[in-house]
């Protein structure tokens, strides 16, 4: 497997090649696409993306950590997280590719 990592450039040439838009327009859609996911998710929304996954913005609390070289107890102030779930057809075609299905719990 590649260690290789998507920019927005690498998304625009995708668009152009696949949809026939002009460079400058794919580059724009992608931008267009990228800022109405940002948007959403600053006003606190989810995005679901079908056959991707979702994002969604979780509000963590106040909670009490521990710097690991001293031990001494640190308070973590509240704070808000993105997190990414990945839908089952996106899991499925990434074990597909790694080479076989992967069974779950539930089998």
């Amino acid at each position: 497997m590649e260690n290789r990592t998507i920019t927005r450039a690498d998304l625009s040439e995708a668009v152009y090649q696949e949809v026939g838009l002009s460079r400058n327009e794919s580059a724009a859609l992608v931008e267009v696409v990228l800022e109405e996911i940002s948007a959403a998710l600053t006003r606190g929304e989810s995005v679901k993306i079908s056959s991707f996954g979702s994002f969604a913005v979780r509000e963590k609390g106040q909670r009490i950590g521990r710097n690991p070289k001293t031990g001494q107890e640190v308070p973590i102030l509240p704070r808000r997280v993105l997190v990414f779930r990945a839908s089952n057809v996106l899991k499925s075609k990434i074990n597909k590719a790694l080479g076989g299905e992967t069974k779950t719990a539930s089998e």
